[in-house]
């Protein structure tokens, strides 16, 4: 029997686990449950080692830091990285984010295709693999990652721990038909105590999810006079409006959501807030933090204003996304996520952008810093990847450099290998992530191919 006929015969089964997988809110807690990402992503762990076993898999568990299931006992291990970890759900979605809903030949949920929906697709294109009774001279391991989202420290504590590197691997977490460069990835928390003068203060502010995400809704409730109030109520533009409170005035601004590593794709309500804010009297502090917000970011997304602007050939722009600011007593908070080129470094941003801030009173709490990774369009990964990729396609195929950061950068040997395909639209952390069932069946072929080309 072919290998994608065991495929096609495991599409429900394939399906039902899926859903099950998205039923479960695997978002990063710190929840006292005792488990180093939280309970739920535990319990997901659990959930997909469970549906492994099920299968007939031998599994793996690194002190709840990261899974793993295999096939074979050959020296050699060639793996597939998936996370099970999902950004939260954020606004503007149509369909409940955590049922799993099967509509229209589509299924839905935050990740369907980030990163759950081609974790299963992995999964059960080496049961596939396995079913067929395909020569293998190499073993293969399906590593479950938990914290790909927010830090890689599950990979982190898997290579310090003693965990097992491929002689290849492939990330199923980016596009078609091979990324054989990622950007540099930063995150940084910026945090500042506010002490406030003048006629307009700043009582509340609340914007963005998740600092990899560009903002859908951003708000900021104003305590001013009733006179200013209406002054202010007066002049909304665009996609800001004002309403009247007893406190003074709230600013709502709408945005639109992207993914944090492509957010000129998106409208970024923060930064739209921000520019609305500072065409009124403020004073001191406020004035001080809310200039910065917008004159050195606002609506950009290329680090223009703040100096950094660059770009490569082989990946393109800089790109910056302001993803959370938010004001908790006296505390503002905000969280930023830039990429830069493949060929350029972090000396030539991270340092301007922590200056810039710190003149405006602000001081860094947080730094995450992910070298960028290139991989030549020559090398044996590259070469195997495109051949399975144009096999199945029958298109031309060519490595690309993308934004997005992946597991690529934190295991040896590895490149990110799907699940977008060319012309597909980028839903990853956007509300209404779906994955087209169609597509679910691609990516379980191409995985199937891919598991056999580099393990024979």
């Amino acid at each position: 029997m072919e290998l994608y006929d065991f495929i096609e015969q495991s599409r429900e089964d394939l399906i039902r686990d899926l859903q099950g997988c998205i039923q479960i809110p695997s978002v990063e807690a710190r929840d006292g449950s005792g488990y180093p990402y939280g309970e739920q992503v535990h319990r997901c762990l659990h959930y997909m080692l469970g549906t492994a076993e099920k299968l007939g898999f031998p599994v793996g568990n690194m002190d709840e830091q990261v899974g793993w299931c295999e096939y074979g006992d050959e020296d050699e291990m060639i793996a597939v990285l998936c996370h099970l970890d999902v950004v939260p759900e954020g606004d503007g979605w149509t369909v409940p984010p955590y049922e799993g809903r099967v509509a229209d030949g589509r299924i839905y949920g935050r990740g369907s295709m980030d990163d759950k929906g081609p974790a299963l697709c992995a999964l059960y294109a080496l049961k596939a693999v396995r079913d067929a009774g395909l020569p293998l001279r190499r073993r293969v391991r399906i590593l479950f990652g938990l914290n790909e989202e927010t830090g890689s420290a599950d990979m982190k504590y898997y290579t310090a721990h003693g965990g097992e590197i491929p002689v290849m691997g492939i990330t199923p977490d980016g596009e078609y038909p091979v990324i054989n460069g990622e950007k540099g990835l930063v995150t940084q928390f910026f945090a500042r105590e506010l002490h406030q003068t003048g006629d307009i203060r700043l009582l509340e502010l609340s914007g963005g999810a998740a600092h990899n995400i560009v903002p859908a809704q951003a708000s900021a409730l104003l305590g001013c006079s009733r006179e200013m109030a209406k002054k202010i109520a007066a002049r909304p533009v665009g996609k800001v409006s004002c309403t009247l409170t007893p406190e003074g005035v709230r600013v709502d601004a709408g945005g639109v959501g992207a993914h944090g590593g492509t957010p000129g794709e998106g409208e970024n309500a923060i930064g739209r807030l921000m520019l609305f804010l500072s065409g009124l009297p403020l004073e001191g502090e406020l004035k001080t933090v809310v200039d910065l917000l917008a004159d050195k970011l606002g609506m950009e997304w290329d680090g223009r204003s703040l100096g950094i602007a660059m770009a490569d050939e082989l990946s393109g722009d800089l790109t910056m996304n302001m993803g959370v600011a938010q004001l908790e007593g006296n505390t503002l908070t905000v969280k930023l996520n830039y990429r830069y080129p493949v060929t350029r470094h972090f000396e030539e941003c991270g340092p301007q952008v922590k200056a810039a801030f710190e003149e405006a009173g602000f001081h860094e709490t947080h730094l995450m810093h992910k070298a960028a990774l290139y991989m030549p369009a020559g090398s044996p990964l590259v070469s195997k990847l495109l051949k399975v990729y144009a096999d199945y396609t029958g298109a031309d195929a060519r490595p690309k450099c993308i934004g997005g950061g992946t597991y690529a950068k934190m295991i040896p040997n590895t490149l990110a290998f799907g699940p977008i395909f060319p012309g597909d639209e980028v839903r990853e952390h956007k509300p209404d992530e779906y994955m087209e069932l169609s597509r679910l069946m691609d990516n379980t072929k191409i995985l199937a191919s891919a598991i056999y080309e580099l393990a024979r």
